[in-house]
């Protein structure tokens, strides 16, 4: 029998702390310091942050490149052009050269993508995908812009049409087209849904909407036909990302909005404000993955039929036949970047899991808003391994949040660096946060998670108490009830809106000015670019005839002589006269 002296045996241990030790402080060496208090961050032990940048405008998604240069897609054009490109000349990790870039337009409120693939920078407007191909050492590509897919329906802008972009191991491309509506209502009519009303049976716009088409590898100048629908049953999409694992392309897909709106009689506010998930989904060819005939239910974590189809948020039917997600998320939580951690920085636990950023909710009242926070979910030999993580919180810099607008900051896009460093940014002002783990690899494990563990139960991630945290409670006014149930899902309880998507109702001749203009407008709806206050919005807001007119009068009133408004009342009359000339 062979025996190992004690000192050997020593001299291995003492080598291998050593090992450790020495090839963590050169990882950490290398890295740039984490900002005190990590930028205002809450993140597992052993992790640190620091701010790349504090404001480029409002930032989407980006890109790292394999140099360091980070690339952002922005909401609106700023500057020079709608994409800005940072690099660091000092290696302190923040970017202190900042150019403008990309002379094309930028209709709407919601693009989004920006990706590099195999050489060249792919980015995206709200119709159109554009590429350039990037040369080594260069920041602001100076190739031709080439045009990759133009979307070219006549349906004109609507709430769902971004188009982020990824690539499967083979080079295709996939891109998402949303639906325009809830939840396939008559788009001419109602494009948000009329109380009670029912969904068209069977979606037309599950022909061209409503789930992920894939494209060949390299060709320009495409339109949809040039594509193939690879999947179906996906609402809207504006989180994707390929795992190279298992060579699937996986979407968070946000859920459809107004249980309670829509059906009062079936769901309360409650349950319009925590459902249907936001849903976790590996997209395999030829699946339907249900809506709008169902929508999944995290609690029940099952699909269930939806209102406009016969639902009350028990019945299956033909649900049972659609595809599951990996696993869904509290409602209205807007996931809008998901990416495969594939670096070596972090802990092996990360090693090819997935991280996604929760824009935050915007609809939630009577409840306060949620989300707006940066997830974890652990995957091993490609398949989630566990239930979704807290993984980076503090963004908003408070944990109530009432309305939208109350959070500082919303994380929108994530990118992972060359070092394996992971970036987030922001759609507030654009700045860009940069994690880093800085710990010792080896040791960590359950007890640095823990205090992640805690960040469930504050308010911005939690589930609401259905009484204690109804902002309603009591008796309101009959305008502000109104305002509370139809208008502040969008327009916010404060009047403020929010920013980029939803105009505010502050100091602006929409409502203190011409009474009939306001009165047709919440009548008969409104689609297209307006501007109010200084700034551009193109989105829909939903036609309100189902309303009284005691209703129109009493939240019109309440409008114009609130958040700082000092107009005169809108009476019943004014209402009853209106909406007749729109009948004739």
């Amino acid at each position: 029998m062979n025996r190992i002296s004690l000192p050997s045996i020593c001299s291995f241990v003492l080598s291998a702390v050593l090992f450790i030790f020495f090839n963590s402080c050169e990882s950490r060496d290398s890295l740039p310091h984490p900002d005190p208090e990590n930028g205002g961050l809450s993140l597992p032990e052993g992790f640190g942050a620091l701010i790349v940048i504090d404001s480029i405008g409002k930032g989407r998604h980006m890109a790292v490149n394999e140099n360091g240069d980070i690339y952002v897609k922005l909401r609106y054009a700023e500057g020079m052009g709608s994409n800005v490109a940072l690099r660091d000349t000092t290696g302190d990790g923040k970017a202190d050269l900042i150019r403008y870039f990309g002379d094309y337009e930028d209709e709407g409120s919601l693009a989004n993508g920006m990706r590099i693939h195999d050489g060249y920078l792919y980015y995206s407007s709200a119709r159109v995908v554009y590429r350039n191909k990037l040369n080594q050492g260069q920041l602001i590509p100076d190739t031709p812009m080439e045009v990759v897919l133009t979307d070219d329906h006549e349906h004109g802008i609507h709430w769902h049409i971004t188009k982020p972009v990824s690539f499967d191991r083979e080079g295709n491309l996939y891109v998402p087209f949303g639906s325009p509506s809830n939840a396939c209502q008559d788009l001419e009519n109602k494009p948000g849904g009329i109380p009670g009303s029912q969904g068209l049976d069977p979606c037309p716009e599950l022909i061209e909407h409503g789930g992920v088409w894939k494209f060949p590898k390299d060709k320009m100048g495409m339109t949809q036909k040039d594509g193939e629908l690879f999947a179906t049953g996906i609402r809207s999409v504006v989180a994707m990302d390929y795992n190279p694992v298992d060579n699937h392309i996986y979407v968070v897909m946000h859920g459809r909005d107004n249980l309670h709106l829509l059906y009062p009689e079936t769901f309360s506010p409650w349950e319009s404000a925590v459902l249907p998930s936001e849903e976790f989904i590996k997209v395999s060819q030829g699946a339907d993955y249900g809506w709008p005939y169902c929508y999944y239910d995290q609690i029940k974590k099952k699909k269930v039929l939806a209102p406009e189809y016969g639902g009350d948020g028990e019945m299956v039917g033909r649900c049972a036949g659609m595809d599951d997600p990996v696993m869904g998320f509290p409602g209205h939580w807007a996931p809008n970047d998901l990416l495969f951690y594939t670096g070596d920085q972090f802990p092996d636990r990360y090693k090819n899991g997935a991280f996604i950023a929760f824009h935050g909710s915007t609809n939630r009242s009577p409840y306060p808003q949620s989300g707006y926070f940066v997830a974890f979910v652990p995957f091993q030999n490609g398949q989630a391994a566990g239930d979704w993580e807290v993984f980076a919180n503090g963004f908003a810099g408070k944990e109530l949040i009432v309305n939208t607008n109350d959070a500082a900051f919303r994380p929108m896009g994530l990118a992972q660096g060359p070092d394996g460093s992971l970036y987030v940014s922001d759609s507030r002002v654009g700045k860009i946060w940069r994690i880093l783990f800085t710990g010792v690899k080896a040791s960590f494990g359950k007890a640095e998670l823990e205090k992640m563990d805690a960040q469930k139960l504050v308010a911005n991630i939690r589930n609401p108490h259905p009484e204690e945290d109804n902002l309603d409670k009591g008796q309101l006014p009959e305008g502000k009830k109104v305002y509370n149930t139809y208008c502040s899902p969008c327009h916010q309880r404060d009047g403020n809106g929010a920013t980029g998507r939803i105009p505010g109702l502050r100091q602006t001749d929409w409502v203190t000015g011409s009474k009939k203009r306001l009165i047709q407008l919440v009548l008969e709806g409104l689609e297209g670019e307006i501007e109010v206050n200084g700034e551009w919005y193109d989105n829909v807001m939903p036609a309100h005839q189902f309303l009284s007119d005691d209703q129109v009068s009493e939240v019109l009133t309440f409008i114009r002589q609130n958040f700082d408004n000092n107009a005169s009342a809108v009476s019943k009359e004014d209402v009853a006269n209106i909406r007749a000339e729109i009948s004739n």
